[in-house]
Parts: C-alpha cells; sequence; structure tokens
C-alpha cells in the first residue's frame, strides 16, 4: 500500500467530517492511558520493571516544573515562583533519583536521547543546566549521536543558556510561541514579542542546534482566521525545522487557572476548524510536510526522516525518533515507559524531594501491561506512527492472527473506510492524508478501556 504520510489532506472532505468525529478521545501518547493505571503499582513494581528493562539504550526525559510566571492555557504540570533558590535543591534529589535508578537498571546505559521538559527547564541558571547534564551523563553516557533537545521559553532564557546546553551536546531546541497576536497573548498571560523568538532562533542556529521546533495552539481565546493567519506567516519567516500545532484543550476540571478568560472569548467550533485548516494549507505551501495529527517537519530534519524510514515514535512528548528504546524519566511528575509498564512519580515537587530523602523512589502510580495490552499498543503504534494496519507484520511479531485478537476489526474500520479515513487493500489497511488528521478516532477502535461514552465524567480532550 502507498505512503501517505506526506500526501496533503482533502480539506474540504475534513470540513465534512469534522462534525462527525470531534468527540473526547485519548491523544494515544501511551497505551493504556493514563486513566486506566493504579496507584497499586508503587516503587517495587517500578524497580522490578526496570530490572526487565533488557535494551541497553535508554531515552531520558527530565522535568523541571518551575516557571515565573502563569500561563493561563497551560495544563502542565508546574510551580510558580520566583524563588530561584528552589533550583539546587531540585538537582540534589534528581540526583538521588538518578542514582537509584541506575542501580535498579543495571550495568552500563547508554542514552540515545534526552529531553529537557516543564515547567519551564530555563528556569535554571547557566551552571544549574550544566549541573544537570553532568548528573545524567555521569550515570548514562550519552551516545555519539543522541539526540538531546530542550523545551523553551523566549521571554526567560538567554544565549548564554543555550550555550550551555551546546557544550553538552544539545542539538535540539523547542520554542513556545502559541501564538504572536498581542490581544491572544494578554489572554493568555503570555507576551512574547516575535522579536525574542527570533533572536533566540537565530542564537540556537548559531550555536550549532541542527532543529529548531515551534510549539503553536489553535482555539486560543480571541484567536481568528487572520490573527492566527499572520502568525503563521511570522513563523513561516523564521522556518523552523519542526512545527507542533496543538489544539488547545480547555480542560478547566483539571486546571482551575484555565478560568481567567470566558468560554465565551474561545473560538466556536467552526472558526477552530477554519483557522488549523488554513494554517495545515500555509505550511504545506510553504515545503513543510504533515506528519500526522499535529506535527509537520521540512524533509531535511529528522523527524521527516523517521516517518519515511518507519522509525516514527509516539510518546509524552508527542512524535519522536528512536523507536523500541526504554524512556526513563525524571523528576516530579515524570513518566517512564519501559517495555512492559508505565511509571509515574508523584506531581508535587516536595513530595517527590521528600520521597527521594527518605531512601524511596517517588512512584506514584503505573501499570503493568497484560500480554493483549502489548499487542494492542503495538496496534496502535503502527497506526500513529506509520499509518497502518498489516496483518502480516502483526503475525510475524506476535505469531497470532489479528482476527483471533478482534475478530470484529473488519466490521469495526469499515465505516471509516466508507468516510475515506482509511484506505483497505484485502485486509490491510492504511491511514489516508485526511485520516492522518483523525488517527485518535481510528486507534479507539483498538482500545480495550475507553470508558462510557454516556459517563458525566470527562477523562479526554476532543479530538479536534
Amino acid at each position: 500500500m502507498g505512503n501517505t504520510a506526506f500526501e496533503i489532506p482533502d480539506l474540504n472532505r475534513i470540513h465534512e467530517l469534522i462534525p462527525k468525529y470531534d468527540r473526547p478521545g485519548p491523544r494515544y501518547t501511551s497505551y493504556p492511558t493514563a486513566p486506566v493505571w493504579t496507584d497499586e503499582f508503587g516503587e517495587a513494581e517500578f524497580v522490578d520493571a526496570l530490572g526487565r528493562a533488557v535494551n541497553r539504550d535508554l531515552s531520558l526525559y527530565v522535568h523541571i516544573p518551575f516557571c515565573e510566571r502563569l500561563c493561563s492555557f497551560c495544563a502542565c504540570n508546574r510551580v510558580i515562583t520566583q524563588d530561584h533558590n528552589v533550583a539546587d535543591p531540585y538537582l540534589d534529589a534528581l540526583e538521588i533519583e538518578a542514582d537509584r535508578v541506575a542501580n535498579a537498571i543495571g550495568g552500563t546505559r547508554k542514552s540515545v536521547q534526552l529531553a529537557i521538559g516543564g515547567g519551564t527547564p530555563t528556569f535554571l541558571t547557566p551552571s544549574e543546566l550544566s549541573r544537570m547534564c553532568t548528573i545524567l551523563d555521569s550515570r548514562f553516557p550519552p551516545d555519539a549521536d543522541a539526540e538531546r533537545s530542550i523545551e523553551i521559553d523566549p521571554r526567560v532564557t538567554s544565549r548564554e543558556q543555550l550555550a550551555a546546553l551546546a557544550e553538552h551536546g544539545f542539538n535540539r531546541v523547542s520554542l513556545g510561541v502559541q501564538d504572536f497576536n498581542p490581544k491572544v497573548q494578554k489572554a493568555i498571560n503570555r507576551v512574547q514579542s516575535i522579536e525574542q523568538t527570533a533572536q533566540l532562533t537565530q542564537d540556537a542556529r548559531e550555536l550549532g542546534f541542527r532543529s529548531v521546533n515551534f510549539d503553536l495552539i489553535y482555539g486560543l481565546p480571541f484567536q481568528s482566521l487572520a490573527s492566527f493567519s499572520d502568525t503563521v506567516d511570522r513563523v513561516l519567516e523564521l522556518r523552523p525545522e519542526r512545527i507542533a500545532l496543538y489544539s488547545y484543550a480547555h480542560v478547566t476540571w483539571i486546571q482551575k487557572s484555565q478560568r481567567g478568560f470566558e468560554k465565551k472569548d474561545l473560538p466556536d467550533a467552526e472558526r477552530k476548524l477554519a483557522i488549523m485548516l488554513q494554517a495545515i494549507q500555509q505550511f504545506q505551501a510553504k515545503g513543510y510536510q504533515f506528519l500526522g495529527l499535529d506535527h509537520f517537519a521540512l524533509p531535511n530534519d529528522d523527524l521527516y526522516a523517521a516517518a519515511e524510514s518507519g522509525t516514527l515514535r509516539r510518546n509524552f512528548m508527542g512524535y519522536t525518533t528512536r523507536a523500541g528504546v526504554n524512556l526513563v524519566a525524571f523528576g516530579a511528575s515524570a513518566i517512564s515507559e519501559l517495555g512492559d509498564a508505565y511509571a509515574q512519580s508523584v506531581r508535587a515537587p516536595k513530595d517527590w524531594q521528600d520521597k527521594l530523602e527518605r531512601g524511596e523512589l517517588a512512584t506514584m502510580r503505573g501499570w503493568r501491561l497484560s500480554d493483549d495490552d502489548l499487542r494492542r499498543k503495538w496496534l496502535i503504534q503502527e497506526l500513529m506512527c506509520q499509518g497502518e494496519i498489516n496483518h502480516q507484520n502483526y503475525y510475524d511479531r506476535f505469531n497470532e492472527d489479528l482476527s483471533v485478537r478482534i475478530p470484529e476489526l473488519a466490521g469495526q474500520l469499515s465505516p471509516l473506510v466508507e468516510d475515506g479515513l482509511l484506505i483497505q487493500a484485502g485486509r490491510d489497511y492504511r491511514l489516508t492524508a485526511a485520516g492522518r488528521l483523525f488517527s485518535r478516532i481510528v486507534a479507539m477502535v483498538f482500545d480495550a478501556y475507553l470508558p462510557d461514552p454516556n459517563s458525566d465524567r470527562p477523562l479526554f480532550s476532543r479530538t479536534v
């Protein structure tokens, strides 16, 4: 079946399908998804899972939760503080955690990826960033061609911080942009000039970062078709190698800070759809390839190469490269994804630090994947990353016919074929270009844990 990864979606057809498929659904950065996990999975289960992680290559993630200012759209785990004295105790605890994880996982394990997220990682000074890197690199030596990335807020990031990271091999940087429109920025409490973003982009490139990503969000208060089109035009002038175009998730039952603006200020479904479709057109007109769901890349970027070669991966950081490695995460609220388990640390930094200082790992909850979970996870990853469901590949992987695992699959997928989200060839299926926008809907067919659709308890953001 032909690869549809880089085809341009039929935007008129997408417009017709939105009313039918705009519903709550998981983002499938994990399977099973986090609401399924249990607090019965604790430190002992995490240590046991680390011991079973046989792949010698690791992907590392570090969560730095601190921010100087609150962005009212944000649903991340963060602590708002102006007190930079919190950094050193946090790094002390990180060092304890790195030692315990290294002992549990055993042997010399090299890191082929390192990602720093938050919060605002550049809350840390250049010397604190260097200390963080030394803590990790001394225990998990970086591979010669390791991908090392960090999320930054251009408002609080200096060239000196980027230089410190470059000295430790960082080669990718992701800038939080969201929107350049002043009215939107004021509403979300994130006033950030184009000049700040442009300067940090230039600094990163001069310091040797080979890939720059911009995060954008559509569906924010006061956004219009014209205003967001202007934001996209400004982004295209700076030409980042990657773009993540996220749908704003209004989850006030999780984040009370999102109540800082009225729901009436948000674009309605029709306008939000128009903003998204227009942005896709603008990116593709300038040579960006649509990789699926919400990611775009230029053809010279590693993410594009991963999509083309079949090594694209989806995890808690979205789409990334290096399939098949264990993700080991550090810091408050951080989530590890091992071969057959997920483990999340406690969310509050003080509680996380206290547990580590008492000699414990700070595991709050997790999940040991069953045999059925592993098969369905593989199917969802294949769909979300490679855009296909291939019966022979499934059989080669699990020595089982897919019809044994999901006997009713053809009937469940048939309506999606009729709507043009999937192409069927014999027993196999491939997402169409339009289907890549609705891949969460297709993935839900393989999810054995979906809640009752009539439940009043909201769990997920909307799929569009």
